[in-house]
């Protein structure tokens, strides 16, 4: 078997790659909607794959994936690798986690993710209203996790809530306030952690997305603070999200200065980049994510070595579309028992859920997991004919 064509189309926002083959199978990968601007990253890989077997994955990854890097150039790399086990999987015919080793688990759990709504506020009354919502939902969620401080819109709405450099709504995804944190700011953010677990208490677990943008000492001062309410984890405080560097160092201190569980990591690309981290135990949790990594492979070996060091996975993917949900399920299938859960990403525009072909019946999250995909591949497709009209002119021969 031979790939004879790579492409990649914007649907929605969502750049799709579509990896055509010499015996008509083909694969997919699903770009996060935050990125619609990748399609020529994805297609200048095109004539490096042109010619290659898809189903010897590793060797056409060791083509292209060291012209990666920190999210969001990894993501292109990342598609493309979901794309070649989809092939892989579909020419096995099995599904791609038989591939990877086989299941340990017949469900995997996830947490809310892109399930959330816009909060009337950022007031304390505002966040436990919002994880109200959340906790009530049908699909039982263990755990939610929220945006706070440089992570949510307190950074503008509170005055003086810090006294760096203030982007006032920036308007640019990606862009970073950081600074010192002042007294009103820090004690803002304590009364909504109070107002969350009053709400909440110990049937629902929380997790904070913090960042980035701390300097150490304030993070150090507020995982201490927020101790005796027993968080699952506080996220990319000091990097993370679209930072290209990691600081390891300043890691470490945070996370043997405090008993609150540190995370990150969505933002870092290959394994190489998460080893300094894993291996000086800098953090308690990894997260990233298999669309940004540099695939699914990836993420597992990233897995596989936090395991061996006693560090807990918990996989972002809350814009990875529904495509990106059939690389996170068949992933997650696989992983040892530091997997706690992944970041659900739902239908970015409410008519993906018509044209994805191979969705579980009905409500897709049950008790705060989801069934296995049984299709061969990564268990999801797209129906042409559905899709076409979300097409643009200069995609129109996409589906051939």
């Amino acid at each position: 078997m031979k790939i004879t064509d790579l492409r990649c189309a914007v649907i929605g926002r969502h750049p799709i790659v579509r990896i055509v083959t010499d015996e008509g199978l083909y694969g997919l990968g699903e770009v996060e909607f935050t990125k619609t601007y990748l399609k020529p990253w994805v297609l200048h890989f095109r004539d490096a794959l042109i010619g290659e077997d898809p189903t010897d994955v590793e060797r056409c990854m060791l083509k292209i994936r060291q012209r990666g890097s920190f999210k969001p150039y990894g993501a292109a790399v990342s598609a493309i690798e979901h794309a070649l086990w989809d092939i892989a999987g579909k020419a096995a015919n099995v599904p791609v986690y038989k591939l990877l080793g086989g299941k340990v688990r017949d469900k995997v759990r996830v947490y809310n993710g892109s399930i959330r709504q816009k909060r009337t506020g950022d007031r304390p009354e505002d966040y436990a209203a919002d994880v109200k919502w959340m906790m009530e939902r049908p699909e039982k969620f263990f755990m939610v996790k929220q945006g706070i401080s440089f992570h949510s819109n307190m950074k503008d709405s509170i005055e003086d809530f810090h006294y760096g450099p203030r982007q006032t709504k920036a308007g640019y995804h990606g862009a970073m306030d950081q600074g010192q944190i002042s007294e009103r700011g820090f004690n803002h953010m304590l009364d909504c952690v109070a107002a969350m677990k009053e709400v909440l208490g110990d049937k629902v677990s929380l997790a904070l997305d913090c960042g980035p943008g701390w300097f150490l000492n304030d993070a150090i001062r507020f995982a201490r603070a927020v101790e005796k309410y027993d968080l699952m984890w506080l996220e990319d405080m000091l990097t993370g999200d679209y930072v290209p560097w990691v600081n390891p160092q300043a890691y470490r201190e945070l996370t043997t200065s405090t008993s609150t569980p540190i995370h990150t990591g969505e933002q870092i690309y290959l394994r190489h980049n998460f080893k300094e981290l894993i291996e000086t135990q800098a953090v308690r949790v990894v997260g990233p994510d298999p669309a940004d990594i540099g695939g699914i492979a990836e993420l597992k070996w990233v897995a596989e070595h936090a395991y061996m060091h006693s560090i807990m996975m918990a996989p972002h993917g809350t814009a990875n579309g529904l495509l990106g949900l059939g690389a996170l399920i068949n992933v997650c299938a696989t992983l040892p028992a530091n997997y706690i859960a992944f970041e659900y990403p739902s239908a970015s525009d409410p008519w993906w859920e018509d044209i994805v072909i191979g969705l579980p019946e009905g409500q897709i999250v049950k008790d705060s997991h989801i069934d296995l995909l049984e299709a061969p591949g990564l268990g999801l497709d797209i129906d042409a004919e559905g899709a076409k009209k979300y097409l643009l002119e200069e995609d129109a021969g996409f589906f051939d």
